[in-house]
C-alpha cells in the first residue's frame, strides 16, 4: 500500500497543541471551542444534519465478576441481531467544546477539547442491520483505528456501508482496510482527506491503577459525549465473542461460561444475548477497566490520559441488569479498553499488510481448578493439558501438569489470563514463562508460533 502513512499510529505533533496551549487558547477566547458545521459532499456523500437513528442495545445481564486484577475468567458474551423496532436516540450535529466560566476550566476541559477532533462517529449499516461507534483517527489522510465488531455490526455482515462523521460535521464514506477479529481491531480509510487531526498515544506500560481516565465517544449516537473516572484495573484478562474468528482456533483459547456470567460489546442497534450452548467462538483480551463510563457506541472510541493522549481503545461494557424493555442499563462503571500498546502495533500491521499477527503457545490449557489432573493444587494459573508436539511450549521444555502462574512477569490466574497475554504479543515474540512443576517453581524462556 504506497499511500499508507510511515508512522500513522503517533500522532503529528506539528499540527496539535499541548495541553498547557489549549487551556491558554480556551481562555484568550473566551472560553469557546467551536467547530463549524460543513454541507458539502466529500467522497460522493452530502452532510445532512437528520439525526443518526441509533437503537439501544439490548444486552445481557451479567449477575457476577469472576476474578482478580489479572483477570481469571471475566467472560463477556455479544450476538448480533436486528434491532430495527428499537427506540433510537442520537444526534450527529457537529461536536463544540463550551466554556462558560474560563476561571472554573478543568483539565478534562482542555483534554476534551485538544482530543476532540481526533475522535470520530462511525455508522455502519447492512440490509436491515445498522449501528453506531466510534473511531480514532490515526492520519492527516484518513487512517482510523475502530473496532471489528463496530464494522462488522458484531459479525453479521462483511460488507456494511461505512459513514465517518467528524468532530467539525463532515461526513465521509470509508472502507476497510483490515480487521484483526483475535484483538477486536480494525483500521478503516477516508479517501481525498487531507487535513485529519490524528490522535496522540500514550504508553499503556507506564499506567497506574488510579490514573485519569477521559472517554470520548457516541454513546448512543451522542457524538462528542466526554466522561471521566480513573483506571480501575490493568491487564484484566476478559473474553468476548468474537465478531470474525479464524476457523483454526488455537486450543488454548478459552471457551463461553457455562454459567452464562457474560459482559457485553456496547454496539448500538444490536440486541445481544447468552449463548445457547458452548459452540460459539470467543477471544480473550488483556485490557484496562475503567470507571470513566462507557455506553453502547462507546467503542473504538479514546480513553485518554490527563495529556489528552490515547491510553487505549474502548472494547466493552458490563452491565448489571436489563430494563422492562430488553435494553441494556447502561454503564454501571466497569468498561473496558485495549491498551494503546497492543492497539499501535495491530494498526501498524494492518496498514502495512491488511493483517496483525498473534503468539501461540502450542499448549492446550485448562484453570487448575478444571483439571482433574491436578491434585490438591497449592498455587493458582493455568494448568497445561497437553503440548502440541513441535510447538513453542515443547520448544521450551514446558510439559503437561506444569501450572504457568506469570506470563512476562504479569501474574496468569487461569487459562483466560494465558491466553489474552499470549495473544497480546506479535508472532515470533519472545516471552519469559514462570511455571511450578512437582511443587517447584521455575522460568523458561519461550518463542511464540504464530496463530493460524
Amino acid at each position: 500500500m504506497t499511500d499508507a502513512p510511515q508512522n500513522p499510529t503517533t500522532g503529528s505533533t506539528d499540527s496539535t497543541e499541548s495541553l498547557e496551549q489549549t487551556q491558554a487558547r480556551l481562555t484568550a477566547e473566551g472560553g469557546v471551542e467551536t467547530a463549524p458545521a460543513k454541507e458539502e459532499a466529500h467522497t460522493g456523500a452530502s452532510f445532512k444534519r437528520a439525526p443518526v437513528v441509533v437503537g439501544l442495545v439490548a444486552a445481557l445481564a451479567v449477575g457476577a465478576i469472576i476474578g482478580g486484577v489479572s483477570g481469571a475468567g471475566v467472560t463477556m458474551w455479544a450476538t448480533s441481531t436486528n434491532a430495527g423496532s428499537s427506540p433510537v436516540i442520537g444526534s450527529a450535529n457537529p461536536t463544540t467544546i463550551t466554556v462558560n466560566d474560563t476561571k472554573s476550566a478543568t483539565q478534562v476541559t482542555a483534554v476534551a477539547a485538544k482530543a476532540m477532533p481526533s475522535v470520530v462517529t462511525i455508522s455502519v449499516t447492512a440490509s436491515s442491520e445498522g449501528g453506531t461507534g466510534s473511531g480514532i483517527v490515526l492520519s492527516k489522510d484518513g487512517y482510523i483505528l475502530t473496532n471489528t465488531h463496530v464494522v462488522t455490526l458484531d459479525g453479521a455482515a462483511s460488507d456494511g456501508t461505512i459513514k465517518v462523521t467528524t468532530s467539525d460535521g463532515r461526513l465521509f464514506d470509508a472502507t476497510v482496510v483490515g480487521t484483526d477479529p483475535i484483538s477486536d481491531l480494525a483500521v478503516i480509510k477516508i479517501d481525498g482527506v487531507t487535513d485529519l487531526q490524528p490522535a496522540e498515544f500514550a504508553d499503556s506500560a507506564k499506567l497506574n491503577v488510579g490514573d485519569t481516565a477521559i472517554a470520548i465517544g457516541a454513546p448512543l449516537g451522542l457524538a462528542g459525549t466526554v466522561t471521566d473516572g480513573i483506571v480501575s484495573a490493568l491487564n484484566r484478562s476478559i473474553t468476548i465473542a468474537s465478531s470474525a474468528v479464524p476457523d483454526d482456533t488455537s486450543s488454548e483459547d478459552s471457551t463461553p461460561d457455562p454459567n452464562g456470567n457474560f459482559f457485553n460489546f456496547d454496539l448500538p442497534g444490536q440486541e445481544q444475548q447468552a449463548p445457547t450452548n458452548g459452540s460459539t467462538p470467543t477471544i480473550s483480551l488483556s485490557v484496562i477497566q475503567t470507571d470513566a463510563a462507557i455506553n453502547p457506541g462507546n467503542s473504538g472510541g479514546a480513553l485518554l490520559d490527563s495529556d489528552g493522549k490515547v491510553i487505549g481503545v474502548n472494547v466493552a461494557i458490563a452491565s448489571a441488569g436489563s430494563s422492562t424493555s430488553g435494553g441494556q442499563s447502561g454503564s454501571i462503571g466497569v468498561g473496558f479498553a485495549i491498551p494503546a500498546n497492543l492497539a499501535q502495533r495491530i494498526a501498524k500491521e494492518i496498514i502495512d499488510s491488511g493483517t496483525a499477527t498473534h503468539g501461540l503457545l502450542g499448549a492446550s490449557v485448562a484453570d487448575v481448578t478444571e483439571d482433574t489432573n491436578q491434585k490438591d493444587p497449592t498455587v493458582v494459573g493455568a494448568s497445561i493439558v497437553e503440548v502440541t508436539d513441535g510447538g513453542a511450549a515443547a520448544a521450551a521444555g514446558l510439559k503437561t501438569g506444569d501450572i504457568i502462574t506469570k506470563f512476562e512477569g504479569l501474574p496468569i490466574t487461569g487459562k483466560t489470563d494465558l491466553t489474552a497475554q499470549v495473544r497480546s504479543l506479535a508472532a515470533g515474540s519472545k516471552a519469559t514463562v514462570t511455571y511450578v512443576r512437582d511443587g517447584k517453581a521455575s522460568q523458561v524462556d519461550v518463542t511464540l508460533g504464530e496463530l493460524k
